[in-house]
């Protein structure tokens, strides 16, 4: 159980915010499925049943102090990398994805707690260390430890989960500091790279989802569509929204995977501009109640954590809003604790369970 002297330490307006964005989405895909599921709601249910799991996690991550956590870490990465193998041997496919391991009628995704498994060992690797990275081995080092798990989501295919790891490994290294040549490598690397990633990486639906974003009406029935729904969604429900459950492309099934990617589309058809700006202003709140723990954290492996947790939440919600409004190319990243999805839910609880951590545990506790 919780220490009585630490529960205080507990950043209970984080929480608050946290339940309030799992509320706002369960209520979000009550609306985008009960058409298609009238009178029995089952993925409303199964949401709410993954929000009671993820709560029981939250409770246990928050019991155990993260550098025990932390100790671990070794184990932790193997266990990631083989769960991520296991997907390529035994995964389930779905919507062009092999990502997911089926367990009886529940379906695991093991690239969601990758992303937790990353920032932990990440963390400590970074914590035993003194910035910044100035050499060619410490860079290796990092890229290795992060690119193994990238390449085995990449190869699923699932670019947009993948890319999330190149946002968290960003974040990290910007507080940990890098010396700069490193940064003008990396980033002529990435120019050089770029092209022979379109022509040799890339799947043709990946390529075709940047060129719609860049001009939708190539495609507006095809890889267009998505953009194009969704932005009609959200610009129709203007200041106050059509209502709940009264959103016509969400209703009428205009608006293609309306209860995972494209949530935050039915907020705004729905709830309109005031529904989607409450939604923004409690994510402007989460993250700044996580820098707020990163900076007061007692040690660099409290620090680093709940930096990694905030590049992740970070990159994600921008992403994910991004283009339903049609200021980023489709990913199929789903917005976090919103978007339907147990794995997704489980694992963003568990990210939450350890910036909490850091925070109980900012002091010493005098008996």
């Amino acid at each position: 159980m919780v220490d009585k002297k630490l529960i205080k330490n507990i950043d209970y307006f984080l929480l608050l915010s946290i339940y309030l964005i799992c509320a706002i989405g369960i209520v979000a895909i009550s609306s985008a499925t009960h058409v298609q599921e009238t009178g029995s709601y089952s993925m409303v249910i199964r949401q709410i049943l993954w929000l009671a799991i993820g709560t029981v996690a939250f409770i246990i991550i928050i019991s155990l102090d993260y550098n025990l956590i932390g100790s671990y870490s070794t184990y932790i990465y193997f266990l990631n990398l083989i769960l991520l193998l296991l997907v390529m041997v035994i995964g389930h496919k779905s919507n062009g994805a092999q990502s997911w391991i089926q367990l009886g009628s529940f379906m695991l995704q093991p690239s969601e707690f990758a992303k937790i498994a990353i920032i932990v060992t990440l963390s400590k690797y970074l914590s035993g260390k003194e910035g910044p990275l100035n050499n060619l081995k410490d860079i290796l080092t990092v890229g290795f430890h992060v690119g193994l798990p990238f390449l085995l989501i990449f190869i699923q295919p699932d670019l947009g989960t993948a890319l999330v790891f190149i946002a968290i490994m960003i974040g990290m290294l910007f507080i940990f500091g890098i010396d700069f040549r490193w940064i003008v490598v990396g980033g002529l690397t990435i120019a050089v790279a770029t092209p022979l990633i379109w022509l040799f990486a890339l799947k043709e639906h990946q390529k075709w989802r940047i060129l719609t974003f860049l001009n939708p009406s190539l495609d507006p029935l095809g890889y267009g569509y998505h953009a194009i729904q969704s932005k009609i969604a959200i610009g129709s429900g203007m200041i106050t929204g059509r209502g709940l459950f009264n959103g016509t492309q969400t209703q009428l099934d205009f608006l293609p995977e309306a209860h995972t990617d494209f949530i935050f589309s039915v907020v705004g058809e729905e709830l309109g501009f005031i529904g989607t700006m409450t939604v923004v202003i409690l994510y402007f709140i989460i993250v700044y109640r996580i820098i707020r723990i990163a900076m007061n954290a007692k040690d660099k492996f409290g620090m680093y954590i709940c930096v990694g947790v905030v590049s992740m939440l970070l990159f994600q919600i921008f992403e994910n809003i991004g283009m339903t409004i049609g200021l980023m190319p489709i990913t199929g990243i789903t917005l976090p604790f919103m978007s339907y999805g147990g794995s997704s839910l489980l694992a963003n609880m568990l990210a939450i369970g350890l910036v909490i951590n850091v925070g109980m545990r900012r002091q010493k506790i005098n008996f």
